[in-house]
């Protein structure tokens, strides 16, 4: 389900009514718990945070024109999805989701790399992706990041 658009709320106000409520209620969990230094705004047709190049300079590697991605949001065709890349790069991070998710939801999780999927809105644990999101620095992120792509 490919989205265009501008902004992010520009990417809420085009999807359905049940997905623009469970969108926004997690957008505002990033950005109030989001690490400092990141910046939202579109990326990769979603609604991204990532590092700005004014903290790392270098970009992403594929595409140095673009900034480092952390997290991204996106209402897929069957499922809400929230991409982490720091649950990919960091072992003992995934371990722990994993380990949490069966706590705070009835659903069996249903993740790929840095993908966790949500096909039902009303069972999205908040308070998980809360904790998630204060489990990693924007300095740590980066830190990762260079050790991975040496």
């Amino acid at each position: 389900m490919k989205i265009e658009a501008n902004s992010p709320e520009d990417y809420i106000n085009k999807l359905p009514e049940d997905r623009k409520i469970a969108i926004s209620k997690l957008r505002n969990i990033i950005l109030k718990n989001m690490p400092k230094g990141l910046e939202e705004g579109i990326s990769y047709n979603t609604i991204g945070f990532y590092v700005p190049h004014s903290i790392y300079p270098k970009g992403y590697h594929c595409d140095t024109s673009l900034p480092l991605p952390f997290i991204n949001l996106a209402s897929q065709k069957n499922f809400i999805a929230l991409y982490h890349s720091g649950i990919y790069a960091k072992k003992e991070l995934y371990d722990w989701f994993v380990k949490e998710y069966p706590k705070h939801c009835k659903y069996k999780i249903d993740m790929g790399k840095s993908c966790i999927r949500f096909k039902k809105t009303n069972d999205i644990p908040y308070d998980l992706i809360k904790e998630l999101l204060n489990k990693m620095s924007t300095e740590e992120w980066i830190d990762i990041y260079e050790k991975k792509i040496k």
